[in-house]
């Protein structure tokens, strides 16, 4: 996500310092579209006014921002962080504090729109932080996204990311166990689909996954493990809010059950494994 992310960021005329876990890919990117590398995090925020990150999860979020030699070891007064992960909102809101204390004000600021949006520059963002520093921002997040909605404050930008995904999630659990049950008894997966689009049941989500399940393409646009992750995000929080989530939990126990059948690093549509596996059919067309 983040290597396409800045390089948008480049194409659209900005100049960009890039960092990255994997060393070669910042220095490809800085080659190839004529970006910055930096060596750490720290010096990607000693040569930027804004700085922007895509990591995995709360650990990383952590330590590229306020490990040793992160972000927060960089900044000057006046600076703007924009976490593009999806993290634990309390999480987010405590690493906010610590860049606030330095002077730097930190927008939560999540995407949604897989790798293909990432690419395309087609990504919807959900901001949350002081309105007036969105703003600041505005014309670098329209370098990388088509939508972009502002939430409230620091972090309502996860709120709305995790409410999404959570609905996202547990949509796709009931398309795998509806196409698992239609293929099983008899029915031709694609003229279910056809059925499904042409109904109250109709999803964007189901459109376009299909499709990739019919042909057994289970090529990572957004993967089991990541999605896991986040399902227990959803669940965190729905516990500091008192909010009690059952079908979500069932769900993270489903793609607990495809990371452990060894499908952590293929796209969410591979979850329909699982129950395959247990039913003893495969939803496939021969076209």
């Amino acid at each position: 996500m983040g290597y396409p992310m800045a390089r948008n960021l480049l194409r659209a005329g900005n100049e960009v310092a890039v960092w990255s876990h994997t060393t070669d890919k910042a220095r490809k990117l800085a080659v190839e579209e004529k970006g910055r590398f930096c060596a750490t995090p720290r010096e990607v925020a000693q040569n930027a006014d804004v700085v922007f990150l895509c990591v995995g999860d709360n650990a990383m979020a952590r330590q590229v921002l306020v490990g040793k030699d992160g972000v927060i070891d960089g900044v000057r007064p006046g600076m703007v962080v924009a976490d593009c992960s999806t993290i634990g909102v309390a999480e987010s809101r405590e690493i906010a504090a610590a860049f606030k204390a330095k002077g730097v004000d930190m927008l939560d600021a999540p995407v949604t729109g897989s790798t293909p949006g990432a690419e395309g520059g087609t990504l919807t963002f959900m901001i949350g932080g002081d309105p007036a520093v969105f703003e600041k921002v505005r014309p670098l997040l329209d370098a990388m996204g088509k939508k972009i909605y502002y939430c409230g404050a620091q972090g309502m930008g996860l709120q709305a990311k995790l409410t999404q995904n959570l609905i996202l999630s547990n949509i796709l659990m009931a398309f795998n166990e509806g196409m698992v049950l239609a293929t099983k008894g008899g029915m031709d997966p694609k003229l279910m689909l056809e059925i499904l689009d042409n109904s109250a049941a109709k999803s964007g989500l189901i459109n376009y996954k299909a499709p990739f399940v019919f042909s057994r393409n289970f090529t990572t646009n957004f993967s089991v493990k990541w999605m896991h992750k986040d399902i227990g995000l959803m669940l965190d929080a729905g516990k500091d809010l008192a909010v009690p989530l059952p079908m979500t939990a069932l769900t993270r126990q489903m793609f607990q059950m495809a990371i452990a059948e060894g499908h952590g690093e293929e796209d969410i549509c591979s979850t329909i494994k699982v129950l395959e596996d247990m039913a003893g059919v495969k939803v496939t067309t021969s076209t």
